[in-house]
């Protein structure tokens, strides 16, 4: 008995001064990836490569204001700023789920869709959906939300056994 404790203990220090001497000789180690380079140029980071992304379009959505139907913009206020997006030939236009133009846009009437951002600081529209949610998405979201409602307001027994 004396000397399965002894061996036991034995056993126990000699694991731990081994991890020890593993955990001294990991620490010593340097790090091998290599650091940036502090004289990186930010023209580097700015041309692109084939494997980076576009960038994505940014949502908006609100209340067409300030139409101008000749430089092909309007407005929409927001709540510090007010942001003004540019029409182009690249973006798509909706109005109803059809094909429509920037001669459609009224002011005050409800706009969503996305834009992205220039270098200048201009925001060029992707899309523009012209005014709110058709007659079809009111009924469809009315209905669904029905639906819910009804689930929730006649729950089924429950079976006593």
């Amino acid at each position: 008995m004396k000397s399965t404790s002894l061996l036991l203990t034995a056993a126990c220090a000699a694991s731990l001064s081994l991890c020890g001497m593993m955990t001294a000789l990991g620490a010593s180690k340097k790090d091998a990836s290599p650091s940036p380079s502090p004289s990186a140029s930010p023209t580097a980071k700015a041309t692109a490569s084939p494997k980076e992304k576009a960038p994505r379009a940014i949502p908006f959505r609100g209340m067409a204001t300030a139409i101008d139907q000749s430089a092909k913009t309007f407005t929409i206020a927001g709540k510090e700023t007010s942001r003004v997006f540019k029409v182009t030939d690249k973006t798509t236009v909706t109005k109803g789920g059809n094909p429509a133009t920037m001669a459609d846009l009224m002011d005050n009437e409800a706009v969503t869709g996305s834009y992205w951002k220039q270098e200048d600081g201009t925001l060029e529209a992707k899309s523009l959906k012209i005014g709110g949610k058709s007659d079809a998405d009111k009924a469809s979201s009315a209905q669904k939300s029905k639906k819910a409602d009804d689930a929730m307001a006649s729950p089924s027994p429950s079976p006593k056994n």
